[in-house]
């Protein structure tokens, strides 16, 4: 039968130590509100509630494609090597200036090298109006800006 050992005082202060350190990384991420830092920052997208009688905006990007096609652009690692939630996060910096938008076209074209490439973005905000905690009609797409692909 296996005998109990009390922690030791250098055990107990690895402990506590690795704690504080935790403790001030989370506080760091959290004031300076970037998901960039996850884990030790916020996931804002997990950190609202929409009332009954508010919208929804949903970012995506959509492409079209040297085959003529449009699609959405798979915003996951899987897809484009970028995920939603980035691609939330900097849709200011995105607006201000839409070559970086480039990076999901390299990403995708490397991930995807049998598939269309895109020779267009456009970074789009979909609206959804709820009314009584339901939907209302079909989500109203806005624009924010686009991008024409460097080959």
């Amino acid at each position: 039968m296996p005998t109990e050992r009390r922690l030791g005082r250098p055990g107990r202060w690895v402990r506590v130590a690795v704690a504080v350190i935790g403790i001030v990384l989370l506080v760091n991420g959290s004031v300076r509100g970037s998901d960039d830092l996850w884990p030790f920052g916020p996931m804002s997208q997990y950190s609202m509630v929409v009332a009954d009688d508010e919208s929804i905006v949903f970012t995506r990007i959509s492409a079209v494609t040297d085959a003529g096609t449009t699609v959405d652009v798979p915003l996951n690692i899987e897809g484009a090597g970028v995920a939603r939630a980035e691609i939330e996060a900097r849709a200011g910096e995105i607006v201000k200036d839409p070559s970086l938008l480039q990076q999901v076209a390299d990403g995708w074209a490397r991930k995807h090298p049998d598939q269309p490439k895109y020779v267009g973005l456009e970074l789009i905000q979909d609206t959804t109006t709820l009314v009584g905690g339901r939907v209302s009609g079909p989500p109203t797409p806005r624009v924010l800006t686009t991008w024409k692909v460097r080959p």
